[in-house]
């Protein structure tokens, strides 16, 4: 269940504040997470499918531009974290604009942190994410774009209903487009 406000800044008619599921709080990033969310997206265990690992120097400037997506938009990438322990970030996803082949969407993205991995989080966040965006924002689609050699974030990506759009090339490799 979203709980959602009106924000005067927003490009949606409600902001995002915090979801619950049943076992998760997905939550607005805070400049607190900060550390947290650079250490986790730069962090080499959590980029294993990646070609080009992230550098804590450039997760630092992409979480500036999720920063910016929430003051633009009113919603964007949450920290999310167990609801019986909500003090600890467990890893953070969400959706936020993009640009994909000429086309506005909203991209699907998470990570967590290894220790998190096995829960099926993953699939509880994106699934509460996508029903979030595709009832408040139903005009932009919401894809995932994953690496091919990422066979998890695939097998959670069809348990949502996302099917192959296209296979195209990224950063050297091969990557799948999908979309519900």
């Amino acid at each position: 269940m979203a709980i959602i406000l009106s924000h005067p800044g927003a490009t949606v008619g409600t902001v995002l504040t915090e979801i619950k599921t049943e076992r998760l709080l997905l939550r607005r990033l805070r400049e607190a997470d900060r550390e947290n969310i650079v250490a986790l997206q730069a962090d080499p265990e959590t980029n294993k499918f990646n070609v080009v690992p992230h550098t804590v120097e450039g997760a630092r400037e992409l979480y500036d531009a999720w920063m910016k997506q929430w003051d633009e938009h009113g919603f964007g990438y949450l920290a999310v974290s167990a609801l019986d322990d909500p003090e600890v970030i467990v890893g953070f996803g969400g959706v936020r604009y993009h640009e994909w082949n000429g086309e506005r969407v909203l991209n699907l993205a998470y990570r967590f942190w290894p220790f998190a991995w096995g829960k099926g989080y993953a699939t509880e966040m994106a699934a509460a994410v996508v029903e979030w965006a595709e009832r408040e924002i139903p005009e932009v689609p919401v894809i995932a774009n994953i690496m091919v050699a990422n066979e998890p974030s695939i097998r959670v990506a069809e348990r949502l209903g996302f099917k192959i759009h296209t296979e195209e090339e990224f950063e050297g490799a091969p990557s799948l487009h999908m979309r519900r």
